[in-house]
């Protein structure tokens, strides 16, 4: 086998003519050329080498990509996972009774009470995160903070039995983290 050609590497093809390789995937160089346009070709397809450009092929995986790219908006944004509701009570919904039995009820789908309850454990991972990467706070003020947001998750965990995975759980000060 060839040389692997980098991008900007010149070609003749026999059936296409003159052309640029503009990518390359792990089975295919792309080429653009001038009578034909954009063309896709086996890396072991019959063409000379008109100029040969080298170290210009990015070696790095789609997946590598993707899952960088994940990572990076985990820890920098807003956007949260996707947090399964538990199957027994998808579609189902929740019911506020008032005291006053002149006043109405509420009725809440589950699934929309179950979507705040995840993004309010979104938020306050974002402030743990925030508060132990502050460089304002000194050790003592992040200890005490963290104490606090492990009581607010202590207070949360009524709600576990929505989660469909255990891992996604609140978890307060009984349990280990």
């Amino acid at each position: 086998m060839k040389n692997l050609l980098g991008i900007g590497s010149r070609i003749k093809h026999e059936k296409f003519g003159m052309g640029v390789v503009t990518n390359v995937t792990s089975k295919l160089y792309w080429v653009t050329f001038i009578d034909s346009g954009l063309e896709t070709i086996e890396l072991d397809s019959k063409f000379d080498t008109i100029e040969a450009v080298e170290d210009e092929v990015d070696s790095v995986s789609f997946y590598e990509v993707e899952s960088t790219l994940r990572n990076l908006l985990k820890q920098y944004s807003d956007i949260s996972e996707i947090v399964p509701i538990a199957d027994k009570w998808k579609g189902g919904s929740i019911t506020l009774n008032p005291g006053d039995p002149n006043l109405a009820s509420k009725e809440i789908a589950i699934d929309a009470f179950f979507h705040k309850i995840v993004m309010v454990r979104d938020r306050i991972r974002v402030m743990e995160q925030k508060i132990n990467s502050s460089k304002n706070l000194d050790d003592q003020e992040k200890v005490d903070l963290q104490q606090y947001l492990t009581r607010i998750y202590g207070s949360l965990t009524t709600f576990n039995i929505l989660f469909k995975n255990n891992s996604q759980n609140f978890k307060g000060e009984g349990k280990s983290k």
